[in-house]
Order: structure tokens, then C-alpha cells, then sequence
């Protein structure tokens, strides 16, 4: 049993295939399989079994890829304790995120982390549905993902640092008879027409939930996951969306009211693998993260973003 082939177990646990794996690590399929069957001749009971054409991890196996990642952070610190990079406060880190925390934390932590000696940030867009996010702490420092309150958690083979709960409230045209409204309920909006996200990502289960709870179903006339374009769009009279209260720029010619009757809160979290902590430049960057979080919910107390009456 050797680091790498512990490796190949977590990445068959967390991307399902071998062929995955492969692909991730940059070998071939052959090589994994190979890895993997060495790896079972350490251990007493299967590992892996078939599921149809799938290969997946028994009981023992997820137990074993659990153990993994302790293994491979371990390790990780180890090597760190030799390695001067370690406690460099100005080493290079790699952020990824999804479009509105991108618009409302980059220039936050570009700023904070301006002066010298500060870590050297490498910023990176990555607009992924929810179960993509995990993935996406193999090729980065950090990774800002969102889930609705009432998503599954993220997995337990990623650290989770809360950053945001953010309301989701309703965005509606400036000159349009339900932004007299304090509040909206959905049978308020639910014969408008809608702009909404694609499926698969988060925002769609609230609107869906809207429609439930107003025993019908909505209108959606166009999908668009950027919310900068779907202000506009809202403001030219293009339907009603759902919108962040803080992470997205207010627009003059639109106002958020809360929505009541439906629970429509996001969670906003800094992801990353457990061992990226080692490195002094990941953790005053992720210390930046929580204060620019604390700025950005400071932002609410504007006209239409009173919280919203669940």
C-alpha cells in the first residue's frame, strides 16, 4: 500500500470510473487498474466492486478512501515542514469562482491582498452545476460554490469554510405593479413571465418550489446563468427572475422584494482539499475571503433588500 495508489482510491470514490481517474491523473486506464489491483493484494477484503460497467468502491473501499485523505494531508504537511515555500506569505494562490462571487469578492481580495509580501493571487471563472464544485478543488487553491439551503451537503472529501447565507430575492422591473409591493408571495409572480438559470444548477430548485407553491408552472421565457445580463433583461421588461441581494451590483431600473412563502436562501462557501491548508499563502487568503464576506453583507439595508419573511 504506497501514497499513490491510496490516491487512485479517493479519485475512484469521488470521480466513479476508472476511465476518469485516468483522465484526471494523466495516465492510462491500464495503469490505474493495475494500481488498483496491487493495492487490493495489501488489504483482506474487496475494495471495488462492479455496479453494471461501472466499477465502484464496497463498504471497505469508501472506508479506505476515507482514511486516504487523512493519509495524503498528512503527507502533505510533511513534506511542507521541509519546504521553505511552506511559510512563504507571497506564494502564488489559485482561486476559482462561479460568476456573481467572482463579480462581488475579486475586487475585495485583489485590493486587501494588494501590498507587498501578500500572496500572489490567480484568479479563474468556473460557472459549474452544484455537484461539479468538490471537482474543482483538485485543480485549485480555493473554490467559491453555492448550494440552496435544502441541497445535499458538500462531500466530506473537501474542507468547507462558510462564507455567505444570502437571500435570493425577486428581481422586478422598476415601473411594474408588484415593485409597490413590500413583499412578494408566489401566486404574486407566478403568472409573470421568467427568466431563469439552465437546468442543473442551484437557482432552479427555488423556482421550481415557486410553482409548487402557487400550484402552477411558471412561465420561463429565458435562460441566462449571468446576472448581470439578466438585470437587463429585466429591466427591459423581459420577465421576473430571481436575484442575490448582495453579491449582485443593484441596477437602476430593477428592485429586489423578498419573497415569502417559499424558503429562497443560498449558502456561499470557500471549498478546498484538506491539505491546500498546509501552505501559509492559502490561509491569509482564505482569512481575506471571510472578511470580504463580512464587507459584502454589510452592503444590505438599501430599499428592497430587507430580509425577506420565510
Amino acid at each position: 500500500m504506497d501514497e499513490r495508489q491510496l490516491r487512485i482510491l479517493r479519485e475512484l470514490g469521488e470521480l466513479g470510473s476508472v476511465t476518469a481517474v485516468a483522465e484526471a491523473l494523466l495516465v492510462t486506464p491500464s495503469a490505474i487498474s493495475q494500481q488498483l489491483r496491487l493495492l487490493q493484494r495489501s488489504v483482506p477484503v474487496p475494495l471495488t466492486e462492479r455496479d453494471g460497467r461501472r466499477l465502484v468502491l464496497t463498504a471497505a473501499g469508501q472506508a479506505l478512501a476515507g482514511a486516504a485523505i487523512e493519509v495524503e494531508a498528512a503527507l502533505a504537511r510533511a513534506r511542507h515542514t521541509v519546504d521553505e515555500f511552506v511559510d512563504r506569505p507571497d506564494d502564488s494562490v489559485s482561486v476559482a469562482a462561479f460568476h456573481s462571487a467572482a463579480a462581488a469578492f475579486s475586487p475585495l481580495l485583489l485590493r486587501g491582498l494588494a501590498a507587498p509580501g501578500c500572496p500572489r493571487l490567480t484568479l479563474a471563472g468556473e460557472d459549474v452545476a452544484q455537484d461539479h464544485f468538490p471537482r474543482l478543488t483538485r485543480d485549485y487553491d480555493l473554490v467559491l460554490a453555492h448550494r440552496l439551503d435544502h441541497a445535499p451537503p458538500w462531500p466530506s472529501t473537501v474542507t468547507v469554510t462558510p462564507l455567505l447565507h444570502e437571500p435570493l430575492d425577486i428581481a422586478v422591473p422598476a415601473g411594474h405593479p408588484l415593485a409597490g409591493k413590500a413583499s412578494l408571495t408566489p401566486r404574486d409572480v407566478a403568472d409573470q413571465p421568467w427568466i431563469t438559470v439552465h437546468d442543473g444548477f442551484p437557482l432552479m430548485a427555488t423556482i421550481e418550489a415557486i410553482a409548487t407553491a402557487a400550484n402552477r408552472r411558471l412561465d420561463i421565457r429565458h435562460r441566462i446563468n449571468e446576472f448581470a445580463v439578466v438585470a437587463e433583461v429585466v429591466a427591459a421588461g423581459g420577465g421576473l427572475a430571481l436575484m442575490p441581494r448582495w453579491t449582485v451590483p443593484p441596477h437602476p431600473a430593477v428592485v429586489l422584494r423578498p419573497l415569502r412563502g417559499v424558503h429562497a436562501r443560498r449558502h456561499i462557501d470557500a471549498l478546498h482539499r484538506p491539505e491546500r491548508t498546509a501552505r501559509r499563502a492559502v490561509r491569509t487568503v482564505l482569512a481575506e475571503l471571510r472578511r470580504a464576506a463580512a464587507a459584502i453583507r454589510g452592503r444590505d439595508g438599501g430599499t428592497g433588500r430587507a430580509e425577506p419573511a420565510t
